[in-house]
Formats: C-alpha cells, sequence, structure tokens
C-alpha cells in the first residue's frame, strides 16, 4: 500500500483524534479503520496494522498516568491476567475468523454501551468515595476481564469501553484510575495480538509506523484531558465518543 503525502497528513491527524479518544474512553479505533480501507487496505491488514499505533500510543499513556500520580498497581496483576488470556484467545479468533462478522459485532458493542453509560452511569464513573474492590473479592470482575480482552484481542475498536465497565463497573476505580489501567490492559492484550497478527504476516509496517506518530500526540493529549477534567464531564465524553464510535462504524 502506497501513500502519497495528503494521505500520510490524513493518517497522522486521525490518528491524533483517535489516541486522544482512545485514552480519555474508547472507539477511536473507528476512525482509522474505515480511513485504512478507503485508502485501499483490507479489513484483516487494517485490523492487525492498527495495533502498532495502539501499543505505541498505549506504551506513552500509561508512562503518562503514572508520572501523575494516577496509576494505581495494587492490583494489576489479578487485572491483568484474566484479560491477557481473552486477549489471545481473542486475537487467534480474529486471525482466522470471516472479516464480514466484525462490523456487526462492533455495532452491537456501540450500541449496548452508549445505552448503558446513558441509563447506568456509575457503571463507568462510580460516586466519589466508592471504595475499591479486589478482584479476589469479586468474581464478576473475571469474567468481564476475559470478554473485554478476547473483544480487544478479536477486534480493538471500542474495547476501551467495555474495559471500563469492567474496572470501574465492578471494581469500582473512579474514571481516571479505571482510564490509567484500561491502558495497561490494552498494552498487555494488544502486544499478544499484535504477535499472532505477525505470525500471519498482517501487518503493513511503514503504514503502522505513520498511525504511531499520531497515536502518540493524541496519548499525551488524552491524559491531560483526563487529567483535568472532572468526572461529569467525562463520563459525558464517554457517551459522546461511543455514539461516535458507533456512528463511524455504521458509515465504514
Amino acid at each position: 500500500m502506497e501513500l502519497a503525502g495528503l494521505e500520510i497528513l490524513l493518517l497522522i491527524f486521525v490518528a491524533l483524534l483517535a489516541g486522544a479518544i482512545n485514552t480519555v474512553a474508547g472507539g477511536g479505533s473507528n476512525l482509522v479503520l474505515p480511513t485504512l480501507m478507503i485508502m485501499g487496505m483490507p479489513p484483516e491488514v487494517a485490523n492487525a496494522t492498527n495495533r502498532v499505533g495502539i501499543l505505541v500510543e498505549s506504551v506513552v499513556a500509561v508512562s503518562e498516568f503514572k508520572r501523575h500520580d494516577r496509576l494505581e498497581t495494587l492490583d494489576l496483576r489479578a487485572i491483568l491476567v484474566p484479560m491477557a488470556i481473552g486477549g489471545l484467545f481473542g486475537s487467534l479468533a480474529a486471525a482466522f475468523a470471516p472479516p464480514e462478522i466484525l462490523k456487526p459485532l462492533l455495532i452491537g458493542t456501540m450500541i449496548f454501551m452508549s445505552l448503558l453509560i446513558l441509563l447506568r452511569p456509575a457503571v463507568v464513573s462510580p460516586p466519589t468515595g466508592t471504595a475499591i474492590r479486589r478482584v479476589s473479592e469479586t468474581p464478576s470482575a473475571l469474567l468481564g476481564l476475559f470478554i473485554a480482552g478476547f473483544y480487544g484481542g478479536f477486534i480493538q475498536a471500542g474495547v476501551g469501553f467495555l474495559l471500563l465497565a469492567s474496572i470501574a463497573g465492578t471494581l469500582r476505580y473512579d474514571i481516571v484510575r479505571a482510564n490509567a489501567i484500561k491502558l495497561v490492559c490494552t498494552l498487555v492484550f494488544t502486544a499478544v495480538s499484535l504477535a499472532v497478527f505477525i505470525w500471519q504476516d498482517q501487518v503493513a509496517w511503514f503504514v503502522g509506523f505513520i498511525l504511531s506518530l499520531g497515536y502518540v500526540a493524541g496519548a499525551y493529549l488524552g491524559v491531560k484531558l483526563a487529567v483535568y477534567t472532572d468526572p461529569i464531564t467525562l463520563r459525558w465524553f464517554l457517551f459522546a465518543a461511543s455514539l461516535l464510535a458507533g456512528g463511524a462504524a455504521l458509515m465504514s
């Protein structure tokens, strides 16, 4: 896939927006994947190549959340294990699944999360002062994290919403710390899924590098928004992002 100068600039810009949205909420890949496919990239290659930028974005965003002392590490290992196992199974499924099932799954997830955020806002933004729960005390969190990891390994786009529902909804982290842990989870299952896609020779490396430039800039911007924006505004940002992600999926 060859890119002209304007196409490179467009990809960087779209990835910047996606990086900021992913860091604060989720669904940014719904902007990137249709753009890649419009430029002529097959869906399975677009899905794999996008993971390069997501991986770099996650490293930068996690480092920034840690620098701002918003990354809670007490129960992190227990959170990562079921999610990473789900990510491995999901990426293996994606490597061999027919591409036509991706869009209905994506749209259904976005509709579900939009309704959940609107009707049950505490799922993604627990009230101030809510006590954090340990994974060992919350068996339902194990299933939620496995499902989120599987979905993330399978399709990536919109997984941030599912991770927030698991981390904030069941474990009751505040929305900023839930976002920070979400990005650690994203980093782990993206590394797992990218390894699978490299094995299947589905990654377009030059395009992945171009996307990484925009994703990194978006990650820096997104952390600033997450840290310095009040929780109610962040919740509405989540809702708007879920609608935008769903709309982008419908039009792709």
